[in-house]
């Protein structure tokens, strides 16, 4: 056998890859919610009814479930799209949650270093998709 063939790492198709970045989009996401629980202030916040100045009701719930449920969905169109729509697909939604990371820094309110923490490991992870995505070999991407 040989060992230096044995040691090499095989190729991996991107849509593996991709939806693995998503997989681990998503416990980022996760794992800054639950921590965000432990803010003194977000339990009483909760209770009333208002965290951070937004109301909790319907809407509100139902637009952070759709935003929330992305990464999950991301996942399996990953390994099912054909690549040209799913090269474009994961460069536009990674995308559009950069735009988002950008914009959530200047909502109002004290945020706290943790969270700065997972929304820059959450920007590397996004970028990584982009650059995967925008890498796809070209006779696989059609």
């Amino acid at each position: 056998m040989n060992t230096k063939k044995a040691f090499q790492n095989e190729k991996v198709n991107v849509k593996i890859i991709l939806s693995a970045l998503w997989i681990a989009v998503m416990f980022i996401y996760v794992y800054a919610d639950i921590k965000t629980l432990f803010q003194p202030e977000i339990p009483e916040q909760i209770i009333s009814g208002i965290v951070a100045g937004m109301t909790i009701n319907q809407i509100f719930l139902f637009s952070a479930a759709v935003l929330m449920s992305i990464p999950t969905i991301m996942i399996f169109l990953s390994l099912i799209l054909k690549p040209s729509i799913n090269r474009w697909v994961n460069i536009i939604v990674s995308f559009l949650h950069i735009v988002l990371i950008i914009i959530t820094r200047f909502v109002p309110g004290k945020i706290w270093y943790y969270y700065i923490y997972y929304q820059s490991i959450e920007a590397i992870f996004h970028l990584l998709i982009i650059w995967y995505a925008w890498k796809w070999p070209i006779q696989e991407n059609k």
